[in-house]
């Protein structure tokens, strides 16, 4: 996806459900994301379910590496993905809370997964 069509998909997003400016970050990069904040509003206004679940054959603790993944679910239709965090891209003192927090974040707020989720509401 190029970064115009990215924005327009962002910004139809936006529209859609009545988010606010709050609602997604621009990186230094040049790319965009939903900040937790529209995350967690996502979640609300379309009654998204998450669950969480360590992946403990794929966890150590001792090299400071934890994996998690998120099933998120509307009605029968769902999706599940992973969240990792390690000492090599995570510096925060709570990495267990961070790879919940990726994992979360893949599993529901894309423009593409909204679209579906329009389509069956």
């Amino acid at each position: 996806m190029t970064n115009e069509a990215q924005i327009e998909a962002f910004r139809a997003l936006a529209k859609r459900y009545e988010m606010s400016g709050h609602h997604f970050h621009k990186d230094k990069r040049g790319f965009l994301i939903v900040t937790r904040q529209g995350i967690d509003y996502l979640v609300g206004k379309l009654g998204i379910v998450v669950e969480f679940q360590p992946v403990f054959e794929w966890s150590d603790p001792a090299e400071g590496r934890y994996v998690m993944t998120a099933h998120a679910r509307i009605g029968d239709r769902g999706v599940m993905t992973f969240g990792e965090a390690s000492t090599k891209n995570n510096s925060n003192a709570y990495p267990v809370a961070m790879a919940e927090k990726r994992a979360m974040s893949r599993a529901v707020p894309t423009p593409h997964h909204c679209e579906t989720v329009k389509k069956q509401h």
